[in-house]
């Protein structure tokens, strides 16, 4: 990302990750990014790890839990002032009481979760402080498709729109804007309205690529689907233009004012984010849904392995001496997670690695020869559905059984929220290629919504943590050497 940067904020990373490692001599903090795009469920994985250390959870994998090293979970103000909180206790109430699931990230948020433990070395339980400080910073994948924006010029951001929405997944869904766009002249003086409509049409396409039965996944710039209090601001007025190669733009023009704005979005959006943010983690998981993308078919799986690769692009992995991580700090371990891993069969669960792996292999190459710590599991942060099989010898059939949300479609037959039911989803091939090709593996390929689980009590009365699957895996992979 140096090459996005300027000398100045270059030197304000520095001057940030200096009193980062200041405050971590005093009370040793790992800053833990959680990503992915839309519906991935970063909301559901924060509440879902929270909740299983502090009530107990079932976390077999994670070794410092499991030997019972993990004296004391518990949630702290966060250090962040300008920073919302994540709503842990909000959405536990929605999971929990109103058995539904918590509202998708539209911003970013920090939670502080603090462990007491005790080391596993005898120097460790000798010198150690016995305390780790977890900073959770939720943000939205959309927002890291807005990063490579900072090494274009308007010229160059329009015609990449352009060509992308000219591609046959997107031509149909950009008719509008294309139509839009074909009257106006870029050489025309500058007008509001023109600069206001041109963006509310681009925007609605952008959220029309993101419909499930579309789910493309490339869609910056990243806060026209997310504005929040930047809502019909300046700096989220502006569209992509027709311009002739090498067109300059007139003062005054209608190509000026989207140039200036465009430039203002990478200035008070994307580099504040970039420098407070994302410049100040230390590890790093990006959720994936995956069984959106097949649901839509080939070339929603095609899209989403170019935002992929383009969110991946902004990572700094490694590892580093101490003194050069001051300067330029990296990111050590990444996980992929492809989630709602409980809509598959776990006789599934190697293959929807394996189509995770491939979406991702050169993004994995790349963080790999730069030093940092990459692995590849499917979870599900909250397991709504159990396991079962139906039919007899030959025709047995491995379902999942749990209760599909309203007005979700299998067959012709709309579920009413309410019906628990047992679905066979089909097998995902055993060669994931097959799925970018659109083979006849896609036909037999259905996944649908469930609701949450009620949460069950054991033998002696005892309500249980959140059920999930792999949790304990994802949180041994990225804590449990800080917690040696």
């Amino acid at each position: 990302m140096s090459n996005i940067t300027i000398l100045t904020d270059d030197a304000l990373i520095a001057f940030d990750n200096l009193s980062d490692m200041a405050s971590n001599l005093v009370s040793p903090t790992i800053r833990l990014g959680i990503t992915g795009l839309s519906r991935a469920g970063k909301t559901v994985f924060i509440t879902s790890l929270v909740h299983n250390l502090i009530h107990g959870g079932r976390l077999p994998m994670f070794e410092p839990y499991a030997s019972g090293r993990i004296a004391q979970a518990m949630l702290q103000p966060q250090p962040s002032m300008n920073v919302p909180r994540f709503a842990y206790e909000d959405h536990v109430q929605t999971l929990l009481e109103d058995h539904a699931w918590p509202k998708s990230t539209a911003s970013i948020s920090e939670l502080r979760l603090t462990l007491k433990y005790e080391s596993a070395t005898a120097w460790g339980r000798t010198f150690g402080s016995g305390v780790l400080n977890i900073d959770m910073v939720d943000y939205p994948g959309e927002w890291l498709l807005d990063l490579p924006l900072l090494g274009m010029d308007f010229a160059q951001w329009s015609n990449q729109a352009l060509d992308l929405s000219r591609q046959p997944a997107r031509k149909k869904l950009a008719a509008k804007w294309h139509a839009a766009l074909a009257k106006i002249d870029a050489t025309a003086p500058i007008e509001e309205t023109i600069a206001r409509e041109q963006a509310q049409i681009f925007t609605q396409y952008l959220r029309d690529c993101r419909e499930d039965k579309s789910a493309l996944s490339t869609l910056p710039p990243g806060r026209f689907l997310m504005p929040g209090d930047l809502e019909g601001s300046p700096a989220l007025t502006f569209a992509p233009l027709n311009l002739p190669e090498g067109a300059k733009p007139e003062p005054d023009s209608l190509h000026a004012l989207m140039q200036d704005r465009f430039e203002a979005y990478k200035t008070i959006v994307i580099k504040p984010f970039f420098r407070e943010h994302f410049a100040r983690l230390d590890r790093q998981i990006v959720l994936v849904d995956t069984l959106q993308a097949i649901n839509a078919g080939p070339e929603a799986i095609q899209d989403l392995e170019i935002a992929l690769a383009n969110v991946l692009a902004c990572f700094r992995p490694g590892s580093g001496h101490w003194l050069t991580s001051i300067l330029s700090r990296k990111i050590d371990k990444i996980l992929f997670a492809a989630t709602k891993a409980d809509h598959l069969h776990h006789e599934n669960h190697d293959r929807l690695e394996a189509l995770l792996s491939r979406l991702v292999e050169k993004a994995i190459a790349r963080a790999k020869f730069a030093g940092a710590d990459v692995d590849v599991q499917a979870i599900a942060s909250i397991r709504a559905t159990k396991e079962g099989y139906m039919g007899e010898g030959k025709d047995k059939l491995p379902v999942v059984i749990g209760k599909p949300l309203k007005d979700q479609v299998i067959d012709g037959e709309k579920f009413d929220g309410n019906t628990k039911t047992a679905i066979f989803p089909g097998d995902l091939p055993k060669n994931p290629s097959d799925l970018f090709s659109g083979s006849k593996n896609k036909q037999n390929l259905t996944f649908v919504r469930f609701k949450p689980p009620e949460l069950e009590t054991s033998a002696d009365g005892l309500t249980l943590s959140l059920p999930h699957i792999r949790l304990d895996r994802a949180l041994q992979f990225l804590l449990a050497d800080r917690l040696a």
